[in-house]
C-alpha cells in the first residue's frame, strides 16, 4: 500500500520511477496522487480477505474488472480468519499507510458502524453519494428501492461513507444453530433434544457410550471455534433473548424493553444462561478449545481421518466444521437441533436481518479521482444482472449455468446453476466479496436438487433446516441496529465504548464459563464494571439515536 510519504516521494523522482516501473503519475482534482499502468490502467491499492483456495492477482474475476475498467488492482490481502484480518486493518489505518479501497467481507472483517462514522468524520472515508449519482445507476436503484439498504447506507449527517453488502439470505437471518450427529442420536436410541436438560443428556451419552464404535473415549460432546461460534447464544436463548450484532459472531450488547434501549447482559436470566452452560462446560461436555482454536482447527476436528468425533457444533452451517462431500459421508450425519426450551418456558433464536451488517467497500482519501470513479464503476457493475452473476460465481460455464429443463429451484422459478463439488473450479470468482445486491429473488431463483445431502443440495438443506427457527425470533425485542445510526460526532467515542464493552463482557463471560471466575460471588462485580467500562454512556449514545430514528429523523 502507499502512504502519503511516499507518494511525495514518487513525485519528486518521478522520472526515474518512470523508467523503472513504466507507469505514471499526476495530480487530481481532489489532490490525490493518480497512478497509471504501463498499459494505461489506474493503479488502484486494494485491501481484501484472500481465500485459501483463491489468488487475487489471477483471479478471473480481477481479470474481467481490470479489463472491464481498466483497473490495475495491487492487492494487500489476509486470510479469511477473523481476529488477524481485523488486526490488520487497523494496523494499516493506524499507521496511515492504508489503500486507495477496501472491499472486505462481513464475516470476516467488515467494518462497524461506529467504525464508518469515526472514518468518515476524519475524512479517510470518502463520501460516495455524488459518485454514486453520477457513475452508479444500479447502485443508486438499489439506494431509491430499498428503505432498509437506504438507511443502514446513509449516515446522519447525509454521507454515504461505506456501502455495505446485502444479502436476503434466508439462513444467514437466523444464525444461532446447533448442529447435531443424528447418526449417532440413532445409535444410541435418543430423540432429537427439545429441552435444555435433554441437551445435557444426549451431551452425556455422546462423552461416555461410545458411539462411534472405536472402543476409544475419543468424541468430542460439543465444540466449536471463537470466530465462527454460536454457542453462547444458541444455549442463552433458552434462557433470555439474546441479541444478534452482526453476522461475523459479534452479540449485540442492546436489546429494546419497548421503546427503552437496555442491555440484556446484566440480566439475571443472562447470569442463570451462564451457569448452565458453565455447568456443561464442568462435566466435560463443551470441550476446552471451543474457546480457543481457530477455524482451521475445528476443520481438522471434524475431518479427523481416525474418526468421527464430533457430537454437535454450535455454528451457522455444516461445512464450517466437516468436509463437504466427505468420502466416508460423515457430513450427512449432522441435522440442525431447533431452538431449546429452557427452564422457564422461554425458546428464543436470534434474529439478524439485514444479514449482512458489516461494511465492506470504503473508498479512503488516498484514492485519486479517477480510482474512486474506476471502483464505484465496477461496484455498480457488481449491481448489475450480469456483474452479479460474473462476480459471484465467476464465467458463465465455468462457474455456473442457465437452467435446464428438469431443474428446480429453491423457492421459485429456476434462474441459474452454480457448480459445486467436484465440477466447481478454483479461483474463477469474488464470491463472499461481491454478495452486494443479492436479493431474495435472485437467492431463491438457485437451482437446487431435492437430496439436501447431496454435494449440490447444501443451500436446501440450510432452508429446511433453518425452518425451525423461524417464529422464535422477538422482534420487539430486536434493535435495529444498521437502520440506528449515532450522531456522527459521538463516532469515535462510539467505537472505542463499543471496542471496551465486547472486550469486557466477552472476557468475562468466558470466565464465568470455565470457572475461572465464579458466577455466584463474581456476577455483582461483573455488573458493577459494566458501568466503569462505559456501560451507562453507550446505552445513552444509542437512546438518542433511537429516539430520533423513531422520530423520523436520523
Amino acid at each position: 500500500m502507499r502512504s502519503t510519504k511516499s507518494r511525495v516521494v514518487a513525485a519528486l523522482v518521478a522520472a526515474t520511477a518512470l523508467a523503472v516501473a513504466g507507469c505514471s503519475s499526476d495530480k487530481s482534482d481532489d489532490g490525490a496522487t493518480n497512478e497509471v499502468s504501463a498499459d494505461g490502467k489506474v493503479v488502484i491499492d486494494t485491501f481484501s480477505p484472500q481465500g485459501p483456495d483463491d489468488k487475487l492477482d489471477s483471479n478471473a474475476v480481477t481479470k474481467i474488472m481490470s479489463d472491464k475498467f481498466k483497473i490495475q488492482f495491487r492487492w494487500q490481502t489476509t486470510t479469511y480468519d477473523g481476529g488477524p484480518a481485523k488486526e490488520k486493518r487497523q494496523i494499516a489505518l493506524a499507521s496511515g499507510d492504508y489503500p486507495d479501497l477496501f472491499m472486505l467481507i462481513p464475516w470476516v472483517d467488515g467494518f462497524t458502524q461506529a467504525e464508518v462514522l469515526k472514518l468518515g468524520t476524519q475524512g479517510v472515508a470518502l463520501p460516495l453519494e455524488d459518485l454514486i449519482k453520477d457513475n452508479a445507476p444500479n447502485i443508486q436503484k438499489a439506494l431509491d428501492s430499498n428503505k432498509t439498504f437506504k438507511e443502514m447506507s446513509t449516515a446522519p449527517d447525509g454521507h454515504i461513507y461505506a456501502l455495505p453488502q446485502w444479502s436476503d439470505c434466508f439462513h444467514c437471518t437466523y444464525p444461532d444453530k446447533l448442529w447435531i450427529n443424528s447418526t449417532w442420536l440413532k445409535k444410541l436410541g435418543l430423540q432429537m433434544p427439545k429441552t435444555t436438560e435433554e441437551l445435557r443428556t444426549v451431551l452425556q451419552a455422546f462423552k461416555t457410550k461410545d458411539p462411534n464404535g472405536n472402543g476409544k473415549a475419543d468424541e468430542i460432546p460439543m465444540t466449536t471455534d471463537p470466530q465462527d461460534s454460536s454457542l453462547i447464544a444458541y444455549l442463552m436463548n433458552a434462557f433470555t433473548y439474546d441479541p444478534v450484532g452482526a453476522n461475523n459472531g459479534v452479540r449485540s450488547l442492546i436489546s429494546l424493553d419497548g421503546d427503552k434501549v437496555v442491555t440484556p447482559v446484566s440480566k439475571p436470566e443472562f447470569k442463570e444462561g451462564l451457569k448452565y452452560i458453565n455447568s456443561l462446560f464442568k462435566e466435560g461436555l463443551i470441550d476446552q478449545a471451543a474457546f480457543t482454536q481457530n477455524a482451521q482447527a475445528l476443520q481438522a476436528q471434524g475431518n479427523n481421518p481416525k474418526a468421527v468425533t464430533l457430537g454437535s457444533v454450535p455454528v451457522l452451517w455444516p461445512g464450517i466444521f466437516v468436509q463437504l462431500g466427505s468420502k466416508d459421508g460423515r457430513d450427512k450425519q449432522y441435522d440442525a437441533v431447533p431452538p431449546l426450551t429452557g427452564p422457564e418456558g422461554k425458546s428464543y433464536t436470534g434474529y439478524n436481518y439485514p444479514s449482512s451488517t458489516g461494511y465492506t467497500f470504503m473508498l479512503t482519501n488516498k484514492a485519486s479521482k479517477e480510482a474512486q470513479v474506476a471502483a464505484v464503476k465496477m461496484l455498480d457493475y457488481i449491481y448489475s444482472d450480469e456483474g452479479r452473476e460474473v462476480s459471484l460465481m465467476g464465467p458463465e460455464g465455468e462457474g455456473w449455468r442457465k437452467p435446464q429443463a428438469g431443474d428446480i429451484a429453491l423457492d421459485g422459478e429456476p434462474g441459474w446453476y452454480r457448480f459445486s463439488g467436484d465440477k466447481a473450479k478454483k479461483n474463477i470468482a469474488w464470491d463472499a466479496m461481491a454478495q452486494y445486491n443479492i436479493t431474495l429473488a435472485f437467492r431463491n431463483a438457485q437451482v437446487v436438487p431435492k437430496d439436501i445431502y447431496s454435494s449440490d443440495g447444501l443451500e436446501r438443506r440450510l432452508f429446511q433446516a433453518t425452518k425451525q427457527y423461524e417464529g422464535h425470533e422477538d422482534k420487539a425485542q430486536w434493535f435495529p441496529g444498521t437502520s440506528v445510526w449515532p450522531d456522527p460526532s459521538l463516532g469515535s467515542e462510539l467505537a472505542t465504548l463499543q471496542t471496551n464493552l465486547n472486550s469486557y463482557v466477552s472476557q468475562n463471560q468466558l470466565a464465568f464459563i470455565t470457572g475461572t471466575k465464579n458466577i455466584d460471588t463474581g456476577w455483582d462485580a461483573f455488573v458493577k464494571g459494566l458501568d466503569s467500562t462505559g456501560m451507562k454512556r453507550y446505552l445513552e449514545i444509542q437512546q438518542q439515536a433511537y429516539d430520533k430514528y423513531k422520530s423520523g429523523n436520523k
